[in-house]
């Protein structure tokens, strides 16, 4: 049906519950800062919240890295990452000029005590001009490296000022199993406080991940249907249409459960299955995600079988395969795709199937959630009637093309009872603007600075992440689940349609089709 949602007046990050105003200098410093991530989102990031507003009157950047530069190299390094990854291109919200000056850059060593006193010099020199002492410290490190770096700044005294604040943010992924995960709590706690710490999954930033919140929690006529008595099953995809890339020696060690699930996916299903908070604060929604993460039915070994499917990309004619990737063994058994069946154990829950799905080389770049409801009770029209259409459905557009849509059947006008689905939509390019749907790190790098950490992971959340997804990787590596493959440009294995066809169910085209 056609969409004739007009665009809202003036909906844009700036209406948000952003108060600039309360920040006065910020200092950052970024370690990594020669790197791709900060090259094409943080400092893309940090000139758009310029351009709209949002950045402290007065904050300064440092960039530390082992690369050897000036800072006249890296501002003309990060202006190359504005121009190509930025909306707002360099000049066109101001002179770049001004921007760039705020940038500087030191080369360090990450095991040298010496560097980070070079650090803390720098930090006072900022502070001596502006009277302020709060800092934020940025790993946009390789993970190998947050252990040395906290421990460094532990021991140059920079985590505990006597005025101002510190806090650390820290990309994923947050340990390679449980194991190193709770080690690397433990030597972060040893240094920051947990109220100091800002664990960073992007999809948490994206606008339509966050909408499922007042979706779920802002709409009287959805939430006494979110429940085993109406829902039949759910479905989560995270699909990507390309290959590993440059991240080869990472991803060959990492495979797509470290990658995507015990992160994106397992946070899209507990923001999907979580009772609603008292209020929208970090402790009372995360509480609540820790629940549902405590709930999830802990993977049997002997059913690893049954509820998981992993597989690598292959082409039988191209030539194209994930072992021929550069940087990958030849006989790498690591998965390139993931299909899993969970079970939320609690009331609303009990039985509901959550299928999920997430790989490389898939048809499209899609993530979405889709909501089955279940068939009505009794059907008064001939049972035999091959127009009766599927039960109704809810998909939400995580992205690319971010909305939601919800089908129901209707009558075709005519004789007989002919039916045909159709479906009501929203899109949020139609409804808000294509320009007003702002980038996952805007919006994360803001609530670090204020000092808000609802849209950031807790130690728990991490540990009991691990802890479901570490019994299905053990049980993979002693072959519980035998390595199949997939064409690329398909939707993954066939083992996967398999896995849902026992139950009943299939695959649903979602926002892809």
């Amino acid at each position: 049906m056609p969409d004739n949602t007009k665009p809202l007046p003036n909906a844009s990050l700036q209406q948000d519950r952003i108060d600039v105003s309360t920040l006065e200098h910020v200092a950052i410093v970024i370690f990594g800062a020669s790197g791709d991530l900060t090259h094409r989102k943080l400092v893309p990031a940090f000139h758009t919240l310029k351009c709209k507003g949002l950045m402290p009157e007065q904050f300064t950047v440092l960039g530390v890295s082992r690369s050897q530069m000036t800072d006249d190299e890296f501002r003309d390094h990060l202006r190359t990452g504005v121009q190509a990854y930025c909306k707002n291109k360099p000049d066109e919200c101001g002179p770049w000029d001004e921007f760039a000056s705020r940038f500087h850059y030191i080369p360090i060593d990450y095991d040298d005590p010496e560097s980070y006193q070079k650090i803390a010099a720098w930090l006072g020199s900022c502070w001596d001009n502006r009277g302020s002492a709060s800092c934020l410290f940025y790993l946009a490190t390789p993970p190998s490296l947050y252990e040395p770096i906290v421990a460094q700044l532990g021991a140059a005294n920079m985590a505990h000022p006597e005025d101002g604040w510190r806090r650390i943010v820290v990309e994923k992924p947050f340990g390679h199993d449980l194991k190193s995960a709770q080690r690397l709590n433990q030597e972060v706690h040893r240094v920051f406080e947990e109220d100091q710490v800002y664990r960073i999954d992007h999809y948490l930033g994206k606008e339509t991940v966050q909408n499922l919140l007042v979706f779920r929690f802002a709409n009287a006529i959805f939430e006494p249907l979110w429940n085993r008595n109406y829902i039949d099953a759910v479905f989560i995809t995270v699909a990507e249409s390309v290959g590993v890339g440059r991240r080869a020696g990472y991803y060959d060690e990492a495979g797509v459960m470290r990658d995507m699930v015990q992160n994106h996916v397992l946070q899209l299903l507990t923001l999907t299955t979580m009772e609603p908070p008292v209020a929208f604060n970090a402790t009372a929604l995360r509480n609540e995600k820790v629940k549902v993460l405590e709930a999830i039915r802990p993977v049997r070994p002997e059913d690893v079988g049954q509820i998981s499917v992993r597989a690598q990309y292959r082409a039988r004619n191209t030539g194209l395969s994930y072992r021929g990737e550069e940087g990958v063994r030849s006989d790498s058994e690591t998965a390139t795709y993931a299909g899993l069946k969970f079970f939320v154990d609690n009331w609303r829950w009990q039985g509901v199937p959550f299928y999920t799905r997430s790989g490389k080389m898939l048809s499209t770049k899609t993530t979405d959630i889709v909501i089955l409801f279940k068939r009505v009770p009794h059907l008064m029209f001939p049972k035999d009637y091959q127009g009766i259409r599927p039960p109704n459905s809810l998909n939400i557009c995580i992205q690319p093309d971010e909305g939601i849509s919800m089908t129901f059947n209707m009558k075709v006008p005519g004789a007989g009872m002919r039916t045909q689905t159709v479906d009501m939509s929203f899109q949020y390019d139609s409804g808000f603007g294509s320009d007003n749907l702002p980038d996952a790190y805007e919006r994360l790098l803001i609530d670090a600075m204020q000092g808000d950490a609802s849209l950031f992971a807790r130690s728990d959340e991490i540990e009991l992440s691990w802890r479901l997804v570490d019994p299905i990787l053990d049980a993979w590596s002693r072959g519980a689940a035998p390595l199949t493959f997939y064409e690329p440009g398909t939707w993954g294995p066939r083992e996967s349609d398999m896995m849902l066809a026992r139950d009943g169910f299939a695959w649903p085209a979602g926002c892809a089709g």
